[in-house]
């Protein structure tokens, strides 16, 4: 049965296609409750982020910088084509960010605390030391906090790209 609407005084109906239509386009809409589960997301334990992905060079340059606050279930996962040795600055960061290095067998190789520079020109490295593919950023002091430590198995879950796929 159709339902009845009103539109400039005049009554049309819009029928239950098309409501449906609607409920489906609010649904797969970005925020809408279907696409909850595409959501970037690193589980290490029993905690889970939901993240910005760097897979670009460009995404990965920009990284975190300009960002004034992290909430704590926040962060950036970057993704590398294959395992290197991987060097992180604070470049234009204006918070503390803790960085957790990932090989390609999804365990932390490095877990370490990256610090604001007076002046913010990131001349200070932060190395993987071994061979990591991925490394997730999230708000400084917090893998201390949740005693993520190496070795830890990280689970990728949402609409993260094949590391194959990420721009060298």
């Amino acid at each position: 049965m159709p339902i009845p609407a009103l539109h400039n005084g005049r009554k049309q109906r819009i029928f239950p296609l098309a409501w449906a239509l609607l409920l489906v386009a609010a649904a797969l809409a970005p925020g809408g409750c279907g696409s909850r589960e595409a959501r970037p997301r690193v589980r290490i334990g029993q905690w889970i982020w939901f993240v910005d992905v760097a897979a670009t060079r460009q995404g990965r340059y920009q990284g975190l910088a300009g960002r004034t606050h992290l909430a704590d279930n926040t962060g950036m996962l970057f993704v590398y084509p294959r395992e290197t040795v991987l060097l992180f600055c604070m470049r234009r960061c204006a918070v503390p960010i803790d960085i957790a290095f990932i090989d390609r067998d999804l365990r932390v190789v490095k877990v370490t605390t990256m610090v604001v520079e007076p002046d913010r020109a990131g001349r200070w490295e932060y190395s993987s030391d071994t061979p990591a593919q991925y490394a997730l950023e999230v708000a400084g002091g917090l893998f201390a906090r949740r005693r993520i430590r190496p070795g830890d198995k990280v689970t990728l879950l949402g609409n993260i790209p094949p590391a194959t796929k990420a721009e060298p």
